[in-house]
């Protein structure tokens, strides 16, 4: 797999929210926002690029989600 210098930041940080995901019966719902605004921190993401990080890190929870909910009959 390959990640595009531009964005590689927010791959990063989608990986180290790898164990942050909300979990009920059917599976996965989404990530722990409040965990990712911690991890926001943690790779020293300025409040002023915070929007922009959550709205790639959205993307890629929803592309997630969509690949976690394919069923094999």
């Amino acid at each position: 797999m390959q990640v595009w210098p531009d964005n590689w930041p927010t791959f990063a940080l989608f990986c180290d929210l790898r164990t942050q995901w909300r979990v009920a019966m059917g599976g996965a719902t989404g990530l722990d926002y409040t965990a990712v605004l911690a991890v926001m921190d943690l790779h020293g993401i300025p409040p002023d690029k915070r929007r922009e990080a959550m709205a790639d890190i959205q993307a890629m929870e929803d592309a997630a989600l969509a690949a976690m909910a394919v069923t094999y009959d």
